[in-house]
């Protein structure tokens, strides 16, 4: 599928945002960059985004797509597939150029380690603790994140795809769960590459040669009919398996593959 490549001024230099067929240069790369959104990231998550996409414009080739549907304001959610360390980086840098400061739900421990604790507290993160009662917090923060008008960014699956070929796994209900309590859309978002540049069993990435990333939206998943009726197992069931369904389809594009039957 042809994709028309929309152009964007940057320091009087032009390039795509959306590249079709062809990866970022690295130029096009650095220029793509500094569209980013700043306002409201805090000083330790600025600065994280900054040093790591330094090292993403060396390391990586981005070819992006959909960026049109993530809403430029409003609530929002991201559902994207998991498969490297390397995905939080990415799906950043995606969302920062579609105009939007992601937050993620992620791991309370995270907020103890020197360095990373400082960026999580800057960013404003979600933290999520184990056992029933702390569970239940991070949920409510998630609401009130996206209610308040934030990108909230989810891995469904929770852990990276234990799939052979990398196709997504099975969601939990969490995302389904938050979407249909505030209605807020759910931009379903393809992220293929980083197992390449970061493997799951790797302590270093693997950015030589420089690895094609490929990040491509959805528009939203349709849960209009599901948001009338009580939040069921079943209802929240149904939702899950649509954001996995559209995550999975746009992957399947990507890679030019059939997904295999659920």
């Amino acid at each position: 599928m042809t994709t028309m490549a929309l152009p964007y001024r940057t320091r009087d230099r032009w390039t795509p945002l959306e590249t079709g067929a062809e990866p970022l240069t690295r130029r096009q790369m650095m220029a793509f960059g500094r569209r980013f959104a700043r306002a409201g990231r805090g000083f330790w998550y600025s600065l994280a985004i900054e040093v790591i996409w330094r090292f993403l414009v060396l390391s990586s080739r981005f070819r992006v797509r959909g960026a049109e549907h993530i809403p430029s304001t409003g609530g929002v959610l991201v559902a994207s597939n998991h498969l490297s360390f390397a995905d939080p980086t990415t799906v950043t840098a995606y969302c920062l150029a579609a105009g939007r400061v992601p937050r993620y739900l992620a791991k309370a421990d995270l907020w103890n380690v020197p360095v990373v604790g400082a960026v999580m507290r800057s960013g404003r993160h979600i933290p999520v603790y184990r056992g029933a009662a702390t569970a239940v917090e991070a949920y409510r923060d998630a609401v009130a994140a996206v209610r308040s008008g934030e990108c909230v960014v989810v891995f469904p699956e929770a852990t990276f795809s234990s799939d052979p070929e990398g196709w997504p796994m099975k969601g939990k209900t969490g995302i389904a769960r938050i979407a249909l309590e505030t209605g807020a859309p759910v931009i379903p978002l393809a992220n293929w590459g980083t197992h390449h540049l970061l493997p799951a069993t790797a302590r270093v990435p693997r950015g030589i040669p420089r690895k094609t990333i490929d990040l491509v939206a959805g528009p939203p998943v349709e849960l209009s009919d599901l948001a009338r009726l009580p939040l069921t197992r079943e209802v929240l069931d149904e939702a899950t398996a649509r954001i996995m369904a559209a995550v999975t389809a746009l992957l399947g594009g990507v890679r030019g593959e059939v997904p295999p039957a659920a």
